[in-house]
């Protein structure tokens, strides 16, 4: 009703223009005034229209539901028990339960209908459980029964025997051995002495056996206020592992910081200037994978000893419902897991010694 026609317009304009010049200004101020009026109502429902619009738009918006997460690549610590005490430490023996087998062997059934391409077993220290054979029937069922591109495991290697590799070498594709250190002084300091055993000697005992057995050979080392000055470049050379992950030590609340916690980690924390110098000193080390605080603290998948996602983001480990319960759909809901900084730190690669072709 307010919008003024057109023809109404003009015939408004012809009369006022058939009135002499004084009545003429007269006229048009009132008419000016009419025109801004409607103009400035018709603006007022406009914005008002679209202020109601806005929220519709929002409600659409909270109501997409979020990506699913696909649970490609899963870290199972099935036990917490070690028989190493690295004062940093960042997943320890809080408890000493390990899921009977065929449990276990469930949720990774589980895991694997969810899209899971690769297990990596860890702990504590995996060849602790029933000297290794609890571990080697996973290995041997993620492969052989749910047939996993890649299956994993991450050891101390000091409980680890020739034997167990003529029963399910096989069945593994990548043996990952943690050694922060070549000067053994160095790793009794951080934890890693075992009275009379030299765990350097020993890293060169399952290079020879990982060859043998056509197993994929890498390296973890945790970069520490110990070990941060130390230059490994000719040492992984010559071991010649498919990768080097190179960790900055991290703080973990309740695990090796804060008042519940069984470490004590602070004095092993380094700066991140400090790792990357380390880094730079081992620039020339092709194998090398680094992984600062900021990418590692977000991008694994954990699954503790209950099957229970552990969420990071806080700093400490909080704990989803155990997938054997509510499903891996539901408990992965709760993990914090940050895919796109898992694939920004090459959490995704060629795992398959099928793949890799490596000459043996």
């Amino acid at each position: 009703m307010w919008v003024l026609t057109p023809a109404a317009f003009a015939g408004k304009l012809l009369s006022v223009f058939r009135q002499p010049l004084s009545f003429l200004w007269r006229s048009l101020v009132p008419l000016f005034c009419w025109l801004r009026a409607t103009w400035l109502l018709a603006s007022k429902r406009i914005k008002q229209q679209l202020v109601r619009r806005e929220p519709e738009e929002t409600k659409e918006e909270e109501e997409d539901p979020p990506l699913s997460t696909t649970p490609t690549s899963v870290n199972y610590h099935f036990t917490r028990q070690c028989n190493y005490k690295c004062g940093f430490c960042f997943h320890t023996a809080k408890t000493s339960f390990v899921l009977p087998l065929e449990e276990a062997k469930r949720g990774l059934l589980l895991l694997k209908e969810a899209g899971m391409e690769k297990i990596n077993f860890s702990g504590g220290e995996p060849f602790l459980h029933d000297r290794g054979e609890y571990l080697g029937k996973l290995v041997k069922f993620c492969k052989a029964e749910l047939r996993l591109p890649s299956v994993s495991i991450v050891s101390n290697g000091s409980l680890i025997r020739e034997r167990w590799f003529q029963n399910y070498g096989e069945y593994l594709d990548i043996l990952a051995v943690s050694c922060d250190s070549f000067d053994e002084e160095v790793n009794v300091l951080i934890g890693r002495g075992q009275g009379k055993k030299n765990h350097v000697e020993n890293l060169q005992k399952l290079r020879t056996w990982c060859r043998d057995y056509r197993v994929a050979f890498k390296i973890n080392s945790v970069i520490n206020r110990f070990n941060v000055e130390e230059d490994m470049t000719e040492q992984i050379k010559a071991l010649n592992p498919v990768r080097w992950k190179v960790f900055q030590c991290l703080l973990i609340e309740g695990e090796n910081c804060g008042e519940d916690a069984l470490r004590e980690a602070e004095r092993f924390v380094i700066g991140d200037e400090e790792f990357e110098r380390f880094l730079e000193r081992h620039k020339e080390v092709s194998c090398l994978v680094p992984e600062s605080n900021q990418k590692m603290k977000d991008s694994y998948l954990i699954l503790d000893e209950y099957m229970r996602f552990l969420n990071c983001r806080k700093g400490r480990k909080d704990p989803s419902k155990s997938i054997l319960d509510v499903g891996v759909e539901e408990a992965i809901k709760f993990s914090g897991f940050d895919e796109k900084m898992f694939l920004k730190r090459g959490g995704k690669y060629t795992w398959s010694k099928a793949d890799l072709k490596l000459d043996w």
